[in-house]
Parts: structure tokens; C-alpha cells; sequence
């Protein structure tokens, strides 16, 4: 018989959660190969997940950790004087990424005892920030091997999370899914053999549907939170400058942020209400519809003040798959699969007119466009298909579970 597969628990700060169909896509994935895993949402969440239940981690069970942390102080002295030092030598980047932290500690220190009497094979933090701290602790306390996700804004946001590197430092491996989080990665003196570059995927590819053989007006489309780091003022500055270029163009901005409000007065500002909707959040089968709708989809990302920025937000290849065509900023790490007059196009969210030149071609130049069509569905095919990259990531935790290691 045939020894049973190694459980892993799977940390996240929420899940499941709309606007992270990466993580959902993952654990599909995995589960599919039969993989055990028990999911933990720290911050909000919970219930279930195609059958497989999220414990959701009752914050009320903080106001235990006067009782619990000198038991596990005792346990450990060595982890709690490192982590009171920390304290006392470091400033947080932030209060929020403070109060991360401090979740995922006082996580750890709750459930330790439940992990010694259950224990999984390797814990898996699916961020850097609280779910990382959890599982970092939780190797100090109890031993338990344990492997995390850097994404960009655990490695950008004021600079990155507070622990980020003695958090990621002995961890079995780190999985990032762009080239520029691995050089991130590098750049904090990280070992490059633990430094896992696996892109994230798509469940199942959809039908690439038929290029539009009238595209006027020009069907735009932006799938986006709406906050600084997507660029989004800049976007309704190219739109109006394709309206005063005479170019006709239907619009649609799909997310929710907290720069709606003043977004939709800029779009009144600049004359192009009218031209633009504002969905608000939609469920990923009405992006996908969207997405059928759509001629092309445009990201206009930047970095944000904070200094965070997107990786390769999934919407782009999302659309290259789909075969709408993608004109992208060259900010974070859109680049890698967008290359400029191969698989989509490339401008500066600081000229507008490039966008408007661009913009132009396309609504007219069916060969380019085709051609543009045809490479970034096979980009996707070759990068972004989930299982493939889940089979990848089981390697590494198949690695990383090595009686050996």
C-alpha cells in the first residue's frame, strides 16, 4: 500500500477571498492532485471551499495570550528573546504592517499546542506578512517545517514587511511567482536555491474568441482595484486624449477602491463620463463576460507612494488568453508577459499620445492585432497554466518534506 500523502496546512490572511482567484486557483490545483491540506484564514474568510473547510481563526482568542504566551515562553525562551528584540531595535514600515505581524504571532502562540497534537507535514504561509510570522513562529516554537509566498506587496509596501527576510530565511523554500520577486528576493540576501519562481495559472484556458472585424468604437476594458499603484488617473487622461484625438471608444472600469468617488469626478473633470462606467466589483464569471465583450484591455499600473506596486496582475493574462489584446505600463512585472509588438504593447502612463497612437493602430490594423492575438495566447499556454504550475510547486513541496532535508 502505498504510503499516504503529507498533510499541509495552508496559512492565508483571508480566504477565500474575490479578488485573490490566484490562491483559489492554487489550492484547485493542488487539491485536484489529491494533495491534503488544511486552510487557516487568519484575518476574516471561512467557511468552506469547494468541500474543503477554512477555519477561520476567532480573534477573540487573542485576549488569551496572557495565559498561553508564558507557557510557550517557557517552551522556548530563545524565540521570545528574539522577537523582543526585534521589537525594541526595529520600527514597523507601518501600523498596519505592525498589527500584521503581531496577528500572526499571537496566531502562532494560540495554536501551537493544537499543532504538536495534530501536526501537519510542513506549514505553508500563503503571504509574507501574517501568515509568514505565523509560520515562522510556529518553526521556532514547535519545529514544524514550514514554506512561504512573497508577493509584491510583501516585498514593496513601505519598503517591505517588518521581518520580512529573517521570516523567509529558514524557510524550506520561498515561492514568488514574477522574475522581479525573485530578484527582490536576491536583493535581501536570500539563498537562490530556496527561491522559487512559479508563476500562478488559469484553471482551464477559455476559447480564444475571433478578433472584432468592426472595432469602432474601440471596446476598452480595466479590471482593477481602485487604488494609486494601478494608475487609474492616468488612464482617464488617455481616454481623454483619444476622445480629443477623435478616436470613439466605449470604456469599462471594473473594481472597487476607495478612489471611486474622486476617479468618477476626474472622469466628469475631463469630459469622458459619458465614454466611461464605473461597474464597481463584479464575480469572476461576469470579468469573463467582460472580457468577451472587450477589443482591449488596459493596465496603466504605477508605484504607488507606498512604494508598492503589481506584480503580473492574473487579469492580463486572463485577457491574452481570452484574446483581447493588452497595452500595459512597463511598471512591476507586466513586462514578462506583455512584450512590446510580440505579445501586446508597452507605453508610459506619462504619454498619452503613445496610448492614443497605439489605440488607433489597433482598431484599425487587423493583421497587427492578430498577430499580437496569436503570440499571447501561446505565452499562456506555455506560462500560465495552473496545473502544470501546481505539479511545480508540489515539487518543491515534495522537496521541501524530504526525510532528509
Amino acid at each position: 500500500m502505498p504510503a499516504p500523502t503529507p498533510l499541509i496546512a495552508y496559512l492565508f490572511t483571508t480566504f477565500p477571498l474575490g479578488t485573490e482567484t490566484f490562491l483559489q486557483r492554487e489550492i484547485v490545483a493542488l487539491h485536484r492532485r489529491g494533495v491534503p491540506l488544511r486552510l487557516y484564514s487568519l484575518w476574516g474568510g471561512g467557511g468552506t471551499f469547494r468541500g474543503l473547510p477554512v477555519y477561520r481563526f476567532p480573534k477573540w482568542r487573542l485576549l488569551l495570550l496572557p495565559w498561553v504566551l508564558p507557557r510557550e515562553a517557557w517552551r522556548r525562551p530563545a524565540a521570545l528573546a528574539e522577537l523582543l528584540r526585534g521589537l525594541a531595535s526595529r520600527r514597523a514600515p507601518s501600523w498596519l504592517n505592525f498589527w500584521e505581524n503581531m496577528l500572526g504571532a499571537g496566531f502562532a502562540c494560540l495554536f501551537a499546542r493544537a499543532f504538536r497534537r495534530d501536526p501537519p507535514a510542513l506549514v505553508h504561509a500563503a503571504w509574507g506578512g501574517a501568515p509568514a510570522t505565523a509560520a515562522w513562529i510556529l518553526w521556532r516554537i514547535n519545529g514544524h517545517r514550514y514554506s512561504a509566498a512573497a508577493h509584491a506587496y510583501d516585498l514593496y509596501e513601505h519598503g517591505g514587511d517588518w521581518w520580512l527576510r529573517e521570516k523567509l530565511a529558514p524557510a524550506a523554500f520561498v515561492h514568488t511567482s514574477t522574475e522581479m520577486g525573485r530578484r527582490a528576493l536576491l536583493a535581501r540576501g536570500l539563498n537562490p536555491a530556496r527561491i522559487a519562481c512559479i508563476r500562478r495559472g488559469l484553471d482551464q484556458l477559455p476559447p480564444r474568441k475571433a478578433l472584432r472585424a468592426l472595432r469602432t468604437p474601440l471596446r476598452l476594458i480595466c479590471v482593477a482595484r481602485l487604488v494609486g499603484k494601478k494608475g487609474l488617473d492616468h488612464q482617464l487622461r488617455i481616454y481623454a486624449a483619444l476622445k480629443a484625438a477623435g478616436v470613439p471608444f466605449s470604456a469599462h472600469i471594473i473594481g472597487e477602491g476607495p478612489l471611486r468617488a474622486e476617479l468618477e469626478r476626474l472622469a466628469g473633470q475631463l469630459g469622458v463620463a459619458p465614454e466611461v462606467t464605473f461597474t464597481g466589483h463584479l464575480p469572476q464569471h461576469e470579468v469573463w463576460n467582460q472580457l468577451a465583450w472587450a477589443d482591449v484591455l488596459l493596465h496603466t499600473g504605477v508605484i504607488a507612494g507606498s512604494g508598492d506596486r503589481d506584480g503580473l496582475p492574473n487579469v492580463i493574462p486572463e485577457a491574452m488568453a481570452a484574446g483581447v489584446l493588452v497595452l500595459t505600463s512597463p511598471a512591476a512585472a507586466t513586462t514578462e508577459a506583455v512584450t512590446h509588438g510580440v505579445s501586446g504593447l508597452v507605453a508610459e502612463v506619462t504619454a498619452p499620445a503613445d496610448w492614443v497612437g497605439w489605440l488607433d493602430r489597433l482598431s484599425r490594423d487587423d493583421a497587427f492585432a492578430e498577430r499580437l492575438r496569436t503570440a499571447a495566447r501561446a505565452w499562456v499556454e506555455e506560462h500560465f497554466d495552473a496545473h502544470r504550475n501546481a505539479a511545480a510547486l508540489w515539487e518543491r513541496f515534495q522537496a521541501a518534506l524530504a526525510p532528509d532535508r
